[in-house]
């Protein structure tokens, strides 16, 4: 079997007979010509072949062919975000009246979806603030529960997830477990291999890399129980009498209704042009999440050591409740997304963030630059002031996406955020 960043550079290559580009070529197109009316008749029939962008696309497909790959999936879909990944996944498996149980260390955004937007289409969500407890998630699972969701590298604060663990739970119950593993990526873990049987990434980060485009995937395990009586939509024949997704594509149909009903007709379409650079990302993909880790490293080390910091949430630093399980779960490395607290609170933040000339101050992650954000006022600020406590997430509370910049040049910058921290004492 070939090592990871081989396959990372020549998983899903796909060249075209007479014709070998190395770099995969971008279609980019709205639809295609067909050959004759009997070639159109046999795709709308089989599905083989392309149509249109929306139903298929060959730079797209080359991309979700290297994704699957490094996940060890069966199968991954490319979608236009993150978010679009989250939402279509979530409303492909759930329907009014079932239920959702979710870590509490989320982000953002997923979180919002799942309390403000599912609830519209009579799905319940029930969180679980110790993610790590398989009692907890027990606790809260019940009869119409469909689905448990957790991120492997929670945002912000790199509290690591027990993937094995909650996975037990979920397939006790007959149900997926669904991790986004955004922060991770697959060179530093992969669910898949840990008992989950959906990934998800906003392929905008570190798949991609640069900061350039958005995009988002959904990696399934190819495992779904074709007898389960929970997911009807999946078993029963379709609307028009037609075998349902059960029967065509046996373990394969969770991705297929993903791919053929709900990216279709919701549209959440990534553009060729995007799936070529994120594709071009993935080649590099290694190089910079070992990189990156390792400037996180170094950087959580100096700011542990540091006396206007009170705490560093990262799982590498011994210390850390999770770095047992970051050992354990994610032995290349413990990501490069962390936060880090100071003493002084808001003001404090405000001296350092401002100071920052190489850190660039903005909301995203996974860029190969490095990037600093106050969460209480911003990604954050929907949330109560006890919720944020709850979630750890303090007014001095500052979260750092590392990148591949030389570490002492990062260490310069915040030392001379610390510096600007110190004047106000002064």
């Amino acid at each position: 079997m070939t090592g990871f960043a081989t396959r990372q550079l020549h998983a899903g290559a796909r060249p075209d007979p007479g014709i070998t580009p190395r770099a995969t070529p971008i279609y980019l197109t709205a639809g295609f010509v067909m050959d004759d009316f009997d070639h159109a008749v046999d795709h709308f029939s089989t599905g083989d072949g392309y149509s249109y962008t929306r139903v298929a696309n060959p730079t797209n497909e080359a991309v979700e062919e290297k994704i699957a790959d490094l996940e060890r999936g069966a199968e991954a879909l490319l979608v236009g975000s993150g978010q679009a990944a989250v939402a279509i996944t979530i409303l492909g498996l759930l329907e009014a009246g079932t239920h959702l149980v979710s870590a509490s260390q989320i982000y953002e955004g997923t979180r919002g979806l799942f309390l403000d937007n599912l609830p519209r289409y009579g799905i319940e969500t029930d969180f679980v603030d110790d993610a790590n407890n398989p009692l907890a998630w027990e606790a809260a699972i019940r009869p119409e529960t469909r689905a448990l969701f957790a991120e492997s590298i929670p945002n912000p604060r790199n509290e690591i997830l027990d993937i094995e663990a909650i996975a037990a739970v979920a397939h006790a119950h007959g149900i997926p477990l669904i991790i986004d593993s955004t922060l991770a990526t697959p060179y530093l873990v992969r669910p898949l291999e840990h008992g989950a049987d959906i990934v998800i990434h906003s392929a905008s980060k570190f798949f991609a890399g640069h900061g350039a485009v958005l995009g988002g995937v959904v990696v399934d395990n190819g495992g779904f129980d074709t007898s389960s009586t929970l997911f009807p939509h999946l078993t029963r024949q379709t609307r028009t009498g037609g075998p349902s997704f059960a029967e065509r594509a046996g373990g394969l149909a969770r991705i297929t209704y993903l791919r053929e009903v709900m990216a279709l007709r919701f549209g959440p379409t990534l553009s060729p042009f995007n799936a070529f650079l994120i594709g071009q990302g993935i080649e590099t993909l290694s190089l910079r999440v070992e990189r990156q880790s390792a400037n996180a490293l170094g950087v959580a080390r100096w700011l542990e050591q540091q006396p206007e910091v009170q705490s560093v949430d990262y799982s590498g630093l011994p210390a850390n409740p999770y770095h047992a399980l970051a050992q354990r779960y994610l032995p290349n490395g413990q990501g490069s997304v962390f936060s880090f607290t100071l003493a002084g609170g808001t003001d404090a933040a405000r001296a350092l963030i401002n100071a920052l000339e190489v850190i660039t101050h903005m909301t995203h992650l996974g860029d190969v630059r490095s990037l600093a954000l106050h969460l209480a006022t911003t990604s954050h600020n929907q949330r109560t002031a006890e919720e944020l406590d709850r979630a750890g997430i303090q007014p001095g509370s500052i979260r750092l996406s590392i990148g591949i910049e030389d570490l002492a040049d990062l260490v310069a910058d915040l030392d001379r955020g610390l510096a600007a921290v110190r004047a106000l004492s002064v």
